[in-house]
């Protein structure tokens, strides 16, 4: 990256480069070793702690949240860089950072709309990474693409909210550190606005009736490292009303405020797995002959890299275009472009994937290389957040306002 950026991201990008190099790499293999010998594989590999402290350590601790009084206080613009390179080992880099998803989008609605007992109880420990969290919204029985079709219920009893439904790929929730669901549901189903009907409360792992009933594959992978994706069952689970986040009816709103800075931070990290999908083609082009010439020299692996590097470049701009936005006219002044990246950014990188997957053949698709489990974590950003239809109909509806 060329880019010349403030004098403290410049720092800190030096920082973390050299704490990727020396710490994170490394421990990629020895991470997969210590989960294969752990008793649970929801269980956290040893490695993966060291690299939390060491984060701590070196000030590389809550880069993602703006709030300077609760995090590293970087704008959009300054974590942009920094989020790119995590997304080069997506698995271990962003959990030793603590600013690993769902816990961050989890942290910016407990820092912005949370009352002092929730940042007290939930909000103090996620920062300090001694627990982790989960977010509730996807449910197996509508198409949760649209929020408004979601069908649990969280119910007012006396002082109490009564809770029943069933959601699945909640991220997160296999992980025994996992102490604390966000959920959203609909305490006026019947309401005459229905991007008024939802509210989203705060629900203990431990509260009766919540079970956490098995964990979801994403392309046969369960993502162990964070915390996989769950399906989970409330039944009449029973909460004081004094864990409500914000007001009722008010859940949509806060879905959207913590949606945004998820999508860009997730497009941030799918260029930086790009980048590392090159380097890999490179130097497996560099290393492999087939047919009486070296990989590299064969025009169809040529083109697959240029285009790559003309796709990454492209994006890159767009995802810092967008970052500035957001910091200088909101994330609402900036929505075109966010879903624009969160269109553009999967795709590509799908793409660049799959063409560094075919120049590895057999090891591609195998677990000698980060490539197939890479491959599935992009193309199911096609999906989370919004699919990609939901983002185009959107876009297209303001740009035809625009003419109309």
């Amino acid at each position: 990256m060329d880019f010349a950026f403030d004098a403290r991201t410049e720092e800190l990008r030096a920082k973390l480069l050299a704490f990727m190099d020396e710490h994170v790499y490394p421990a990629e293999a020895v991470a997969e070793e210590q989960r294969a010998a752990l008793a649970s594989p929801w269980d956290t590999p040893a490695v993966v702690e060291e690299l939390k402290a060491e984060a701590r350590r070196q000030g590389l601790w809550n880069l993602f949240l703006p709030d300077a009084e609760h995090g590293a206080g970087l704008t959009n613009l300054q974590y942009a860089p920094l989020a790119e390179i995590t997304g080069r080992s997506p698995q271990l880099a962003p959990t030793a950072l603590n600013c690993a998803a769902p816990d961050t989008g989890n942290m910016e609605v407990l820092a912005q709309f949370g009352t002092e007992e929730h940042k007290k109880r939930w909000l103090g420990p996620l920062l300090a990474g001694e627990i982790r969290s989960a977010f509730a919204m996807t449910e197996p029985d509508v198409a949760s693409s649209d929020a408004t079709n979601i069908t649990t219920l969280i119910e007012r009893d006396g002082d109490d909210y009564v809770i029943t439904g069933r959601k699945w790929y909640i991220s997160g929730a296999m992980n025994p550190h996992c102490q604390v669901f966000i959920v959203m549901g609909k305490t006026d189903p019947d309401g005459a606005d229905i991007r008024r009907q939802q509210s989203m409360v705060l629900v203990p792992r431990d509260a009766p009736g919540l079970e956490v009933r098995r964990a979801m594959r994403v392309y046969g992978y369960e993502d162990h490292y964070h915390g996989g994706h769950a399906e989970v069952v409330f039944d009449r689970v029973r909460v004081p009303v004094s864990h409500l986040i914000g007001e009722e009816g008010g859940g949509f709103a806060i879905a959207q405020a913590r949606l945004g800075p998820g999508r860009i931070h997730h497009c941030m990290r799918l260029i930086g797995m790009a980048e590392r999908a090159i380097e890999l083609m490179c130097r497996r082009a560099a290393t492999r002959t087939a047919f009486g010439k070296p990989l590299a020299q064969q025009g169809v692996v040529q083109e697959w890299i240029a285009d790559a590097r003309v796709a990454v470049e492209q994006l890159r701009l767009l995802v810092l275009k967008t970052a500035w936005l957001m910091d200088t006219v909101g994330n609402k002044g900036a929505h075109t472009e966010i879903q624009a990246i969160k269109i553009a950014t999967p795709r590509a990188v799908v793409d660049i994937l799959d063409r560094a997957v075919q120049v590895h053949g057999a090891g591609g698709v195998g677990q000698d290389f980060p490539l197939a489990e890479l491959w599935a974590a992009a193309r199911t950003l096609r999906l989370a957040d919004g699919p990609d239809e939901v983002h185009q109909r959107s876009l297209a509806r303001r740009e035809l306002k625009r003419h109309l």
